[in-house]
């Protein structure tokens, strides 16, 4: 039964832990119940809407297929850390607010990726520091490369990658994707990290570009070792994204600065 006195959140596609943890905190619209194409289903609703929650991957949020639809949505509200399936200058031309999981998933992705001796880390984020520190227990030699030198961390920092692959017997990639970095490891970089080197995205190979799609030459490969993307599903990770997400929303409806705002409107 409807409950109009909550405030209501728009889901495109079912995230069944996260409803049922708040369904007394939210009155959710569930695009998949409908019989509507979803087109017209958004433009039903397209007065009522203002904040929408979608999953981290599987969707992508564009002007043509979503956006347009929904001329009041003021907020995305995703459960990921990587916000590439959201058309961001589309949300900031139409005022729109976009929040992620910010570093909710750091430590454990950090966990996956530890081991190895001279190790060069891609984009010193907070996925990246956290990988650091735990290197720095294994008494691994740690360099960097990210958009900006950080003057506060001790780590030897190269501004090109290739002279970082070079000085390093494993990378570990640990950047958002964007257009900037897009197939920034490309064969130059694997020439210079060698036959020997070792490249681990996340956690081992944990991201892939067309996922669920894995290129097949990589499953005979020794040094690469493969994991279908869920270096963040621990129970820990998964509840602290949800009561962070439930955080966005309330702040939100109390029109009170979002917890971890990628675009704040």
């Amino acid at each position: 039964m409807a409950q109009p006195d909550l405030p209501q959140v728009l889901l495109l596609k079912p995230l069944r832990r996260f409803q049922s943890q708040f369904s007394q905190k939210f009155q959710f619209l569930k695009a998949w119940e409908s019989q509507l194409p979803l087109d017209t289903f958004l433009s039903t609703h397209a007065q009522d809407v203002q904040a929408m929650v979608i999953p981290g991957a599987g969707l992508r949020i564009t002007a043509d297929e979503v956006l347009s639809h929904l001329p009041s949505l003021r907020l995305i509200v995703t459960s990921s850390a990587g916000v590439n399936h959201i058309d961001l200058p589309e949300c900031c031309r139409r005022g729109i607010s976009v929040a992620n999981a910010g570093t909710v998933f750091s430590e454990d992705v950090a966990d996956m990726a530890v081991g190895g001796k001279r190790i060069g880390i891609v984009g010193l984020g907070s996925i990246g520091y956290e990988v650091a520190k735990r290197l720095d227990a294994f008494g691994c030699r740690i360099s960097y490369n990210s958009r900006e030198q950080k003057p506060s961390t001790p780590y030897q920092f190269y501004s090109n990658v290739c002279e970082l692959a070079a000085s390093s017997d494993a990378l570990i990639i640990c950047c958002a994707l964007t257009d900037e970095n897009h197939h920034m490891i490309n064969s130059e970089v694997l020439l210079a990290l060698g036959k020997d080197g070792i490249i681990i995205a996340g956690a081992g190979l944990d991201v892939f570009e067309h996922e669920p799609n894995v290129p097949k030459e990589l499953y005979s490969m020794d040094n690469v070792v493969l994991t279908p993307h869920v270096a963040v599903f621990t129970n820990e990770s998964i509840r602290d994204v949800f009561e962070l997400m439930a955080g966005n929303l309330e702040a939100f409806s109390s029109n009170k600065p979002l917890l971890t705002p990628v675009i704040d409107d």
